[in-house]
């Protein structure tokens, strides 16, 4: 997996955080850019720790199922970006602008759990750790600063597109990766 595969995945897990960005910004009376840093700094370092748990998790059991972890990864981000695409179907979900640590940690792990199951997926690649987990949270974290930016600006219009963009890409990455393991595409 390259670095173009590392940042799309990081474009697909981080439009669950872009786009409760894109809420908290339009809760935002005025524009506070210390407000975007913090809220972007909880999903950027959440977004990078969930995947490296993952991979650590994924390492201990790799010897089982090293013949079948294609499939896997498949199907782990044809379900994650299925479950995207479908919420990006339901309703603008309005937030508040807090920022408090009980609020942006509760948010931090609700749009990271899809990266825990992504990171069990690496721990079947020879893929750099650390370098991906990097750009995982540099992405969620540029992505999250622009969203609260749009989300204060043009309001709930893009919300649920991202989400559905999201998923598309995770259905993608999961499809090239069975398709490569398969033979049918190099």
């Amino acid at each position: 997996m390259g670095l173009f595969e590392i940042c799309f995945i990081g474009v697909g897990l981080a439009m669950d955080a872009f786009a409760v960005a894109i809420c908290k910004g339009l809760s935002m009376r005025k524009f506070d850019k210390e407000k975007a840093f913090i809220i972007s700094i909880y999903f950027g370092v959440f977004q990078a720790l969930m995947p490296l748990i993952g991979y650590i998790l994924g390492i201990r059991f790799q010897n089982f199922v090293v013949d079948i972890d294609h499939w896997i990864a498949f199907i782990l981000l044809a379900v994650l970006g299925g479950k995207m695409i479908k919420e990006s179907f339901g309703g603008v979900e309005k937030n508040n602008d807090r920022i408090d640590y009980k609020t942006m940690l509760v948010l931090s792990i609700a749009t990271s759990i899809d990266a825990l199951a992504v990171g069990i997926t690496f721990a079947f690649f020879k893929i750099n750790i650390i370098f991906s987990i990097f750009i995982i949270g540099t992405v969620t974290f540029c992505l999250t600063f622009l969203g609260v930016i749009i989300g204060n600006k043009f309001g709930d219009k893009f919300q649920n597109k991202a989400e559905l963009m999201g998923g598309v890409i995770l259905i993608l990455i999961g499809t090239k990766i069975l398709l490569e393991h398969l033979g049918i595409i190099v």
